[in-house]
Parts: structure tokens; sequence; C-alpha cells
């Protein structure tokens, strides 16, 4: 990621800032910016979205949006975060429909799913930070998409650990423990990529 700028924001300047459609993200203040992804990136967010969008409709538990929208993890020092797919907690935020999300610049509350396409540019250190940073707020789960190794890792985050529940591979289908019934074969995400 790019260091836009060594001086620390505050959540007032960053709320002052212009809108943008760039991915960026706060780090203790430091606002940093992404290269752009590899194509099979988006492609990978978008399949994902259109699988968990009717599911999570379906059963009323709220709305899938996708980066960039950030989700604050805190105030003092800055940091917010841009999870590739999220499903907004309904439950928690009283989002149930896109016109809810108007005038919201921001989430405040936990997704209760967070996914993350992983890029050649993120580092083991970068993940363990996002998740430390997802496991603060309560994110419940989060899914890490590894298209070079061909699989989706789910994790179950509580305060105190990120654990691997699964590893599926391409010939797999993800399961959720909190998205109970959901069937998401490994296939329709990677396959289309490798024809």
């Amino acid at each position: 990621m790019t260091t836009i700028s060594t001086k620390k924001l505050t959540f007032d300047q960053w709320q002052a800032l212009p809108e943008t459609k760039q991915r960026c993200e706060v780090v203790d203040g430091v606002l940093l910016m992404p290269p752009s992804p590899m194509g099979e990136h988006p492609w990978l967010g978008l399949e994902i979205v259109r699988h968990l969008s009717p599911f999570v409709r379906e059963r009323d538990l709220g709305i899938v949006l996708t980066a960039p929208y950030d989700v604050l993890i805190q105030r003092e020092p800055l940091r917010v975060r841009q999870p590739d797919v999220l499903v907004v907690n309904a439950e928690l935020t009283g989002i149930t429909r896109p016109s809810d999300l108007v005038g919201r610049p921001f989430l405040e509350r936990p997704p209760l799913l967070v996914v993350e396409v992983l890029s050649p540019s993120n580092t083991r250190r970068d993940i363990t930070q996002r998740l430390a940073d997802y496991r603060s707020i309560g994110v419940p789960e989060c899914w890490l998409v590894n298209f070079p190794a061909r699989t989706i890792e789910v994790l179950r985050l509580t305060p105190e650990s990120a654990t691997t529940i699964a590893t599926y591979g391409i010939a797999d289908t993800l399961s959720s423990q909190i998205l109970p019934g959901f069937a998401l074969p490994i296939a329709n995400i990677f396959g289309p990529l490798l024809k």
C-alpha cells in the first residue's frame, strides 16, 4: 500500500475528505492507498457477492456490500478498513435494505461477515493486522480468498483469536457457521478464471 501522507488524520479530518471511488484505508491516522488490484481480484469479489446477496436478502440478515465502503475500527488513533466484501448485520445496524444506507458514509457496527480477496502485495503481517482489527470490533467470521492457491479459508473471529474453521479447495463446498444453510461450491468462484 502507498502511504498518502504521514500527517496523522483525526476522525473529523477524515470525515472532511472528499468522496473517492479509490480504495483507501486509515491505519493509526495514516491514509493508505493500495495499488489497483489484478483483474481476478474484483471479479472474485463480485462472484462472492452474487452468491451471498440472495441468501442474505431472503433471510433478512442485512445487505451485502463491496469495497470501497468504510468500516470504522476506532476513532483514536483513527483506523478504518475496507473489506472487499462485507455483510452488513441487520440486527446490529438496522440496515435491511439499500435505502437504509442513504446518508451513512461508513459503518460503525461490526459486519456479520468480511471477505478479503488476497493480493500479491498482502503480507502475513497485513492480514494479521486486518484480522486483529475485525476481531477488536466483534466481526464473527472472515473469509480469506486465495486465488493462486484456489482456496477460501473460513476463520472464526473472537476477541482473543482468529481460528481457521476450514480451508476449502476447488472441489469443496464452503459452509459458514454464521450463515447456516449457505453453500458455496468453490469451483463456481475459481472455475471461470481457469478456463
